[in-house]
Parts: structure tokens; sequence; C-alpha cells
């Protein structure tokens, strides 16, 4: 008897694109790469870039994934990208808590207005997150809605030529989808929210602050 692949190799393939774009355009990358450009935009400086740019990026990514992964580790959901709605409480919890920490920083130092604009920018969209994943028991994507945000605030601060960038949003969102982790509705729901209160928060806030 001949027995037939459970998948195709372009399946495969195609699993294994999604899978990448997944992790490479993880919102912790996101989180932590942006601040970076946003602090060399508003300093110049190689040291502002690096100690303004780190503050955001550990305290609203790096601190939040190792909360994360530990709960991964101990299966307390089921992976560092929580795919399940309910097991997000205590991540949600953890980013908003540590950015809040970040922010309180950000202001005591004295930090420039477009690195405090991107930490309130950032926090807007985990608040917002947080009340439709909880206070209307729907699972939006943070992947679109983190990887949308953060190609809106590149563009603001650096030209309309980086919506190129608008690509990789593309693919994160294929790749959610792809891997059944979301519905289109959520992606698409995702990238709304992240070019909403992530990118015209930003834009907004600089103009206020500057």
């Amino acid at each position: 008897m001949i027995t037939q692949p459970s998948e195709t190799p372009a399946r495969t393939a195609s699993h294994r694109l999604a899978r990448l774009a997944t992790e490479v355009l993880a919102p912790w990358v996101w989180v932590l790469g942006l601040p970076l450009a946003i602090g060399w935009h508003a300093t110049h400086t190689v040291l502002g870039a690096t100690s303004w740019g780190l503050t955001v990026g550990i305290t609203g990514s790096v601190i939040p994934m190792v909360v994360i992964v530990r709960g991964a580790r101990k299966g307390k959901w089921d992976s560092h990208h929580v795919t399940n709605r309910e097991g997000r409480v205590v991540p949600f919890v953890a980013c908003v808590t540590s950015l809040a920490a970040g922010i309180a920083i950000l202001v005591a130092g004295e930090a420039p207005h477009q690195m405090v604009a991107l930490a309130l920018a950032m926090f807007a969209t985990l608040v917002v997150s947080v009340a439709i994943t909880f206070g209307l028991s729907w699972k939006i994507s943070m992947h679109a809605a983190v990887a949308a945000g953060a190609v809106a605030i590149l563009v603001v601060t650096y030209g309309w030529w980086l919506v190129l960038l608008g690509l990789a949003v593309v693919l994160v969102n294929w790749s959610r989808v792809k891997l059944g982790d979301h519905t289109t509705g959520q992606v698409v729901a995702g990238t709304a929210l992240g070019i909403a209160a992530g990118g015209m928060t930003y834009w907004w806030l600089t103009v206020a602050l500057g």
C-alpha cells in the first residue's frame, strides 16, 4: 500500500516561510528595534540613540518577553506567541506595567519628545488591544498591530519612502493566517489598530510635545 505525504513540498515550503516570518517579524523584534531608529532621529548620536532607545526597547520588549518565555516554558500558555486569548492576561499585564515604568523613566530623565511620544503611542496600542481582547472577547492580532504601527511611525519620522516596509506587514499578516493563529479579519483589524493607535497617536504627540 502506497501512502501519500501529508503535505506537498509547496505547502511545506509556504508553512516554513510563514513560520520564519512570524518569528523574524514578531512584536518583540519591532519593539526592540524601532526605539533605536527613533532615538537616532531624535538625537543623531550613538549614545542618545542607544540610551533612550534601549530604555524603551528593554521595558517594552525584553522584560515582557522574559515573562512570556518563562510562562511558556512552564506551560502557562501555549507558546511565546501566546496564541490562546485566555493566556494573554499575564503577558498583557507585564507589557503594560513594564512599559509604564519605561515612560516614567523617559519623563524623569527629560528624554527627547519623540521618545516619549513613541512610548505613549506603544502604550495606547497596548491599552486598546487589551480592551478588544478581553472587553470584546476577540483575539486581535498583535503581530499585525505592532508591525503596522511600527511602519507608520517610521514613515512619520523618516518619510514616505518607508511605506515600502508595508510589504513586511503584508508578509507577517499572511503568516499569521497561514499558520492558523488568526483569521483574516483579526489581522486586518490589527493592522488598522496599529496605524490608528500607534502611528496616528505618535504623529499627534510629536506635534503636541514638539
